[in-house]
């Protein structure tokens, strides 16, 4: 299945790969990998992790303390967010407006 990225979840994305890119090549690298094998099991298995709110899933990255918040649609999975977990829980629910 394809996905799509919300603007500011693409924001979100991009913030954290600078924040970690700031530290290591090796540490933005990993970031990356662990974000994109998120993905590739989100649309591969889209059905698998848990609903948090409404229709809006969470899949936990193994080494990092992000979440992909996504969402199911027709044709594509709709990526609301890559948020850190120990952040403003709810910063992202009004993307959803917008979807």
């Amino acid at each position: 299945m394809n996905y799509v990225f919300h603007p500011e979840a693409l924001d979100d994305y991009s913030e954290a790969a600078t924040y970690y890119a700031e530290i290591s090549a090796d540490l933005v690298y990993a970031f990356i990998e662990s974000v994109e094998k998120g993905i590739d099991q989100i649309t591969t298995f889209p059905e698998t992790w848990g609903i948090v709110e409404e229709d809006v899933r969470r899949h936990l990255l193994k080494r990092f303390p992000f979440g992909i918040y996504y969402t199911i649609e027709d044709d594509y999975i709709l990526i609301i967010a890559v948020m850190h977990m120990s952040r403003n829980p709810g910063y992202w629910k009004n993307r959803l407006e917008s979807r």
